[in-house]
């Protein structure tokens, strides 16, 4: 079976590329699969710092294959994968780039998207809890779900509003037109836009520099810190995690290392890893049903 991904990883950094080209990239439940074992590899591999998600071809990622027409997304189609769960009393099957959104989310390891060319629908929802997001020039993006009948899915109902506001998010979902990268820059959606040739680079750049100078496990736990309190109704709720993981760190070899050599004015060789170390901040994900 020919795969829809690519997957490499060295010098700490793992590089997921959609590989699709002919079909620019178009999300398929085997997309989906390959994804997720990727995301899991990278979790359970300490060697593995930062991951990097980009597109082959000219496009990032086009949204969902439409091969199959107008039963596209049909409830009923037979290779709808999973078994059904109860929402709201409704036996239904779960998104699948909401599965890929939420596995992101759970991710112990920062992740950057290198968005090289169109990224529409599931292409930019999926990109949405992805904590570094870089453009090409060539990008465009589009949240077109209302052109297709269709709704918003990958959880960005959630994530959208708090990455670039309520009002910026409606008029891209109600619109669903496409727009440039210049836009998305200037909404918060990326946080920058290069040529083309500089995509990749940049975004390796950025994951070397964490790679090189951060503790794993302080990364794994302040990227778990930001995107939970997203959600929290009153900052007292972000002084009770921050005091509760710095009571949890605040003794750790890591942290030492970490002192000694910024005194020192040498890079830190911190031993704690995510796989061992990783303290429980309490952060459990609520179950689907």
């Amino acid at each position: 079976m020919t795969r829809h991904t690519t997957v490499e990883a060295s010098d700490g950094i793992m590089t997921i590329t959609l590989d699709r080209p002919d079909r620019l990239n178009a999300f398929t439940t085997q997309m989906m699969r390959e994804l997720l074992d990727a995301f899991d590899e990278a979790d359970a591999n300490d060697d593995v710092r930062v991951v990097v998600v980009t597109g082959s071809g000219k496009a990032f990622c086009a949204g969902a294959d439409l091969g199959s027409g107008g039963s596209t997304f049909d409830p009923g189609r037979e290779d709808r994968e999973g078994e059904p769960q109860l929402v709201n009393g409704v036996a239904v099957r779960r998104d699948g780039g909401g599965r890929v959104a939420l596995r992101i989310f759970a991710l112990h390891k920062p992740v950057i998207a290198a968005i090289n060319g169109p990224a529409v629908g599931v292409g930019i929802t999926m990109c949405l809890p992805m904590d570094v997001r870089v453009a090409s020039q060539d990008a465009r993006f589009g949240f077109v779900f209302s052109r297709r009948g269709i709704v918003p899915e990958a959880a960005s109902s959630w994530f959208l509003p708090r990455i670039v506001g309520i009002s910026r998010a409606m008029e891209w979902v109600a619109t669903g037109r496409v727009f440039d990268a210049d836009e998305a820059l200037h909404s918060g959606l990326v946080s920058r836009v290069v040529l083309p040739d500089d995509l990749l680079p940049t975004a390796r750049r950025i994951a070397a520099e964490i790679r090189d100078n951060t503790a794993p496990v302080s990364v794994a736990l302040a990227r778990q810190m930001l995107l939970h309190m997203a959600g929290a109704r009153h900052p007292m709720e972000a002084h009770r995690l921050d005091s509760f993981a710095m009571h949890r760190r605040g003794g750790a070899e890591d942290v030492r290392e970490g002192v000694e050599a910024f005194l020192e004015r040498r890079p830190p060789h911190f031993p704690m890893v995510v796989s061992k170390d990783l303290p429980d901040l309490g952060l459990e994900d609520p179950p689907f049903t």
